[in-house]
């Protein structure tokens, strides 16, 4: 899984701490983009819904890569 679902951040000599949760991800290594993403499952969650909405954010990510490019 790599770092999805992990946590990024970083702990400051000046106490500070600044992290986020990893559940979208892009992930690069040897010319190849990885893309992982994810949504929250609550109990009134409606799988058709979130199915939609982890597909509309792999699309944002697959188009930002094309901008980039």
């Amino acid at each position: 899984r790599g770092i999805y679902a992990g946590c990024v951040g970083y702990f400051s000599f000046t106490r500070n701490i600044d992290t986020a949760i990893t559940i979208r991800t892009i992930d690069f290594e040897k010319k190849m983009a990885h893309i992982q993403v994810g949504a929250g499952i609550v109990s009134d969650s409606k799988p058709e819904r979130e199915y939609e909405e982890t597909m509309n954010k792999g699309r944002a990510m697959l188009k930002a890569l094309e901008v980039a490019e």
